[in-house]
């Protein structure tokens, strides 16, 4: 049966990578002709194994097709709605205002058909009609409201590399996402309502109170809140950093391995008391006492947590191995494993999604193939140590496939930080919020912060940090060989050789464009620019795209992750445009992370914090060759900087790329004037067969003469969805249109791919339309 469970997980992780939902019902009609296959001994075991699979792929989709049904349709995106809903989570705070998810009970505007489940934010700034922070409402968990609300669907940035974030939105049964509208009709109906769910997000409200009162303003606060709650909104970027570069970023959360440790304390604290007793013993064996008081204290730590998927995860697998000590046989860790990973399946088909799902079962995998039945024949440092070892070298693959970085100091971060923070920080932590004992708290964020010292220094270590390219998927099959091979017993001859499998993960690099030829990537940001070009032995980023929070940036967020799995060590030039948020914004993130030869800008002075990067003022009649394409500066012209009446959009440096078989047009935010005298002193060098659309389809720019001198075969549309400036304006998609010159949005079309190719001319790919999955909206 563990080879079943094992092929059922196989069918949900099959239909996940649909790109539509088929239709069930010939899978359906399919399963009774397996039935009917199993009475045949010759062909039984095959039919059972095809049983399981379809079996998998076919519940997979009942949970898709049921949970996709619940959906906004698209012609109530943007309009206002009234409601009354249960605020269902924890509020967080966010920069200028809250975010919380509703259970929506009744929708009140005549026609609209609102999901079940909603994710609502309220701002307070200069685009909200909610002006300042006491304008707020106070949103509590477990409050029924009557709000108006103004909702689209969940709809994300798609990128190569990036994250899925309608996967992760679908995963928790988030169908639309919206803020909330001022009105004099938003008011609170019931101050709480009693239902068990509710009860809990009230709970983790006070503890989440108690935290913030008794560690105000300690630096660590926000930490052990992501320890207790699962919350990790306050910890800071540079502490994020610091987590990432030495390997602890899975202890700064609600872990698998919190849960796990703490339900092994319960187990052992109550197996040593309960075995001392024979009133005890005789009506409930020591172990089957020890196993409920694990899973119960996992379950409390599991609820006061937010019971988040991945917790939830967590807590099914501990439930599978609780369930097979109590039943007294000999636990086969494979079969346990085995049948954990079809329990959390069956629960959660889209937990085969997450990176998480593969980091943790592969931990346990790889400790029980590795160390199964050896452990007890060595010291228990020793064992410690080779445990440690062997999960650090297990977990490689994944880590650099999944995320292309990994941590050298690892072994040693984890060997202080797990003891000190699953062992020691973690249980105060719980104490002191749970129970009003200040000291505990106050003793979490002493050790924390010494912990911090230790790691901060790590960090600081010139090769803490591994980072490359993404590896294709043929190279981490054969390092998983390899490690297979590398992990076997003492004995086993030739072992080492298993290194040799491993060179491919860390050697093949993305195939670069020929002498003359190009790659030109338009990456999704939202509403903003940025724009990757790549040749022989060069690499160039235009634009930064915008600055979303105080925290996070697009060059965060999306750019830099996307540079490190292209391979790109260092860019050769970063082009700033102009000052605007939407091109500038996440310059910082870019500078900081990923060294730079030059920037060129038409920005007035750079931040004093980056005033060490070579910086190049740009301006028409700059140029430079590499690898046999030209670089062309075109705008603003050097005369036009002194005169401050200006505009920023029209200096914005427009870039002209040539390679061998195409050109690119690279015209940032510049409006009519710009393009007039463009169009009349440029001449022929304008036209250009991909154009990015000047200032996101704007009425200000796009003119017909801008057109006709640039004469395109292929424009994009840089926006974002449902984005407020109502780019792109209809007629001026349609004046690209009149034309039949073929048109691309990002947010409809995600970052879209050109290959100027030496040889077969150059061809366009858009990343949403080639790699969409069913849940990906269309």
């Amino acid at each position: 049966m563990a080879i079943q469970a094992i092929i059922f997980v196989l069918g949900v992780w099959l239909f996940q990578q649909m790109s539509f939902i088929p239709s069930i019902f010939w899978l359906l009609a399919f399963i009774p002709l397996i039935f009917c296959a199993y009475r045949f001994v010759v062909i039984r075991r095959v039919a059972f194994h095809v049983l399981a699979l379809a079996l998998g792929f076919v519940w997979a989709g009942l949970f898709a097709s049921w949970r996709l049904a619940d959906a906004l349709p698209y012609e109530w995106e943007s309009k206002e709605v009234e409601l009354v809903g249960v605020v269902a989570t924890l509020p967080q705070v966010i920069e200028n205002g809250t975010r919380f998810n509703v259970n929506v009970e009744r929708v009140l505007t005549p026609g609209a058909h609102v999901p079940e489940h909603i994710a609502l934010a309220q701002y307070a700034d200069g685009f909200s009609e909610i002006k300042k922070p006491t304008d707020l409402l106070a949103f509590h968990a477990g409050e029924r409201w009557h709000l108006r609300v103004k909702l689209k669907r969940p709809h994300a940035t798609m990128n190569p590399h990036g994250f899925d974030f309608e996967a992760w939105a679908l995963e928790r049964n988030i169908r639309a996402v919206g803020v909330v509208r001022k009105a004099s009709t938003n008011q609170r109906l019931s101050d709480f309502v009693w239902r068990p769910t509710y009860m809990i997000e009230a709970l983790r409200e006070r503890v989440q109170s108690r935290i913030s009162q008794v560690l105000k303003g300690r630096p660590y606060a926000g930490v052990l809140q992501a320890l207790v709650m699962g919350d990790e909104s306050e910890i800071t970027q540079e502490d994020w950093q610091v987590f990432l570069r030495t390997g602890i970023n899975h202890l700064m959360s609600i872990s698998g391995l919190h849960i796990t440790m703490l339900s092994g304390i319960a187990f052992a604290f109550v197996m040593a008391l309960w075995r001392r007793s024979s009133k005890f013993t005789l009506k409930l064996p020591a172990r089957k006492a020890a196993v409920v008081a694990g899973v119960l204290v996992a379950l409390s730590y599991a609820l006061v947590a937010g019971f988040s998927v991945p917790t939830q995860r967590t807590v099914y697998m501990l439930m599978v191995f609780a369930f097979a000590l109590w039943s007294n046989k000999p636990v086969d860790i494979v079969k346990v494993l085995a049948y954990a990973l079809f329990v959390v399946a069956l629960l959660d088909p889209w937990a085969v999604l997450a990176p998480g799902f593969y980091l943790s079962f592969g931990a346990v995998a790889i400790i029980a193939y590795a160390l199964g039945g050896r452990l007890g024949q060595s010291h228990w440092f020793t064992a410690a140590v080779r445990t440690q070892w062997v999960v650090t070298l297990g977990l490689v693959p994944l880590l650099l496939l999944m995320f292309q970085q990994i941590s050298l100091i690892s072994p040693v971060a984890n060997a202080l930080a797990i003891p000190i923070v699953s062992l020691l920080v973690v249980p105060l932590s719980l104490l002191g919020a749970i129970l009003p004992i200040d000291g505990a708290l106050w003793l979490a964020h002493w050790l924390m912060q010494a912990l911090m010292l230790a790691l901060k220094w790590m960090a600081a270590l010139p090769l803490s940090t591994w980072q490359q390219q993404a590896p294709p998927v043929w190279t981490f099959l054969l390092a998983m060989f390899g490690l297979v091979w590398m992990l076997l017993p003492r004995g086993f001859p030739l072992r080492l050789l298993g290194v040799i499998f491993f060179l491919p993960l860390f050697l093949v690099m993305p195939k670069a464009p020929e002498e003359g030829a190009m790659l030109v990537t338009v990456l999704d940001v939202g509403q903003g620019l940025a724009v990757f070009v790549r040749t022989h032995q060069h690499t160039l980023l235009y634009d930064t795209g915008p600055q979303y929070t105080s925290l996070t940036d697009a060059g965060g967020r999306i750019l830099v992750p996307y540079l490190r799995a292209e391979g790109v060590k260092r860019l050769d030039g970063l082009v700033v445009s102009h000052n605007d948020n939407d091109h500038s914004g996440g310059m910082r993130s870019v500078l900081s992370q990923v060294p730079v030869n030059w920037m060129a800008s038409s920005l007035p002075q750079l931040p004093a914090e980056l005033r060490n990067i070579k910086h190049l003022t740009c301006f028409a009649g700059q140029q430079w060759t590499w690898d046999g394409v030209r670089f062309e500066m075109l705008s603003p012209d050097l005369t036009s900087y002194p005169d401050k009446a200006i505009k920023d959009n029209n200096r914005s440096c427009v870039l002209k790329i040539t390679s061998v078989s195409g050109s690119a047009l690279l015209a940032g935010d510049i409006e009519r004037p710009v393009e007039m005298r463009l169009a009349e002193n440029a001449g022929s060098s304008l036209k250009a067969d991909v154009l990015i659309v000047p200032h996101h389809g704007s009425r200000t720019s796009s003119s017909e003469t801008w057109i006709e001198a640039v004469n395109p075969k292929t424009v994009i549309f840089t926006v974002g969805y449902r984005n407020r400036f109502g780019h792109p304006k209809p007629d001026i998609v349609a004046r690209y249109l009149r034309r039949n010159i073929k048109t691309y949005r990002s947010d409809e079309n995600g970052a879209v791919l050109f290959n100027f190719n030496a040889k077969s001319g150059w061809s366009e790919q858009a990343w949403r339309n080639t790699h969409c999955h069913y849940w990906h909206d269309k």
